[in-house]
């Protein structure tokens, strides 16, 4: 099974979804984390059995708690609890609850740019200003500097953490994350924490929640990124456990949003998705060796750490293209790439590929992007 070596580019130009609609069929389009994969056939058969029955009402809650749970047991031996967690409509939404409930409206939440772009807005939306703690020069947390503006804000902010981080693809680890529970409680900060990605970390992931020091942290998560499933909302919010207590200030209605097919699909995808799971990890992996290789021939001056947190590479192009080296990819190399410039402090001269593609659509890219250096 190799869920991303199915498609040729003709398949994939037949897709409606945002990224191989947004541009002219002339740009490869590396930019927006979709995969170039189908979902697990669990996932399909699921759906089917849905329309067939005509069975588009509104979603059982309940089956979706169950199977992450247990998904949570098998892969990260991790113990949820099923009054620790509700359904949200997807995980921005849990992360703006989840923001809203643990700090007071105008308060300050801390990210660490370059970061996720969304973040800056989810924030604005639930009424907090955004405050920065920028990554260190090595993509890693810069649990110094964390501390240093936790500390210049004072009680009552927030540190709104992304894990695995996207965009450089770090997995942090049990030290860190750690650090940033005690940091946080020394400063009168409550954490939230993004974990969308972990599902595709192929080793070392460490949910936060697991760790010392978490238990007034609130995590949101779906399986939609893993699987390949955006376009089929369903996320979760789970608390640790001193913060299980503050779910029953969040409405009902905030439950709504995770759609019927959502849930089913979701729910299919963790209980019997780990082989797909299992495979497209691996050619992610063969992926990110492919890409290294590519660079490495074509374009030596680009620098790229390599995480393996998600199936998105954060490449340096220090003086090679200016500020954005997205805009004269695309318009001289007609590839599409996320531009760095949106993911905040630290995005100057970067850009963020997406490799969750075939082998011949990322080797056609790299070659395109350094031709226009000639």
């Amino acid at each position: 099974m190799h869920p991303l070596r199915e498609f040729t580019e003709a398949d994939l130009r037949h897709r409606t979804s945002v990224k191989w609609s947004q541009y002219p069929e002339d740009v490869l389009p590396l930019w927006i984390a979709e995969m170039d994969a189908r979902p697990p056939a669990a996932v399909s058969e699921a759906l089917g059995e849905l329309v067939a029955r005509g069975d588009a009402g509104y979603g059982v809650v309940g089956p979706y708690r169950e199977a992450f749970a247990e998904f949570a047991r098998r892969r990260w031996q991790w113990a949820v609890t099923d009054d620790a967690v509700i359904e949200v409509a997807d995980v921005l939404t849990g992360l703006a609850t989840a923001i809203r409930l643990v700090t007071e409206p105008g308060a300050a939440v801390v990210v660490n740019p370059p970061v996720y772009p969304p973040f800056y807005e989810v924030i604005e939306w639930a009424g907090r200003r955004v405050e920065t703690a920028p990554l260190g020069r090595d993509g890693r947390l810069d649990l110094d500097r964390l501390d240093e503006v936790l500390a210049g804000l004072g009680p009552g902010a927030a540190h709104l953490l992304c894990s695995p981080h996207n965009p450089t693809g770090a997995v942090h680890t049990r030290d860190e994350l750690e650090a940033v529970a005690r940091i946080s409680a020394e400063r009168g900060a409550r954490v939230v924490v993004d974990e969308i990605h972990a599902p595709l970390v192929p080793h070392g992931f460490v949910p936060y929640l697991a760790v010392r020091g978490s238990a007034s942290a609130f995590v949101a998560t779906s399986a939609s990124k893993a699987f390949n499933l955006a376009g089929l909302k369903a996320g979760l919010l789970i608390a640790g456990a001193d913060a299980v207590h503050e779910l029953a200030a969040i409405p009902p209605v905030v439950t709504f949003g995770a759609s019927q097919f959502g849930l089913v699909a979701q729910t299919a995808a963790l209980t019997d998705g780990d082989a797909w799971l299992d495979a497209v990890v691996a050619d992610l992996t063969e992926n990110r060796r492919l890409l290294r290789e590519l660079l490495d021939e074509h374009l030596p001056d680009v620098g790229w750490a390599g995480g393996d947190g998600c199936y998105l590479a954060w490449l340096d192009f220090g003086g090679l293209f200016g500020d954005d080296p997205a805009a004269p990819i695309l318009e001289r190399g007609r590839v599409a790439l996320s531009s760095g410039l949106s993911f905040g402090p630290g995005g100057e001269r970067h850009a963020r590929l997406n490799y969750a593609t075939t082998p011949e659509l990322l080797e056609r890219a790299v070659r395109g992007i350094a031709r226009i250096r000639r």
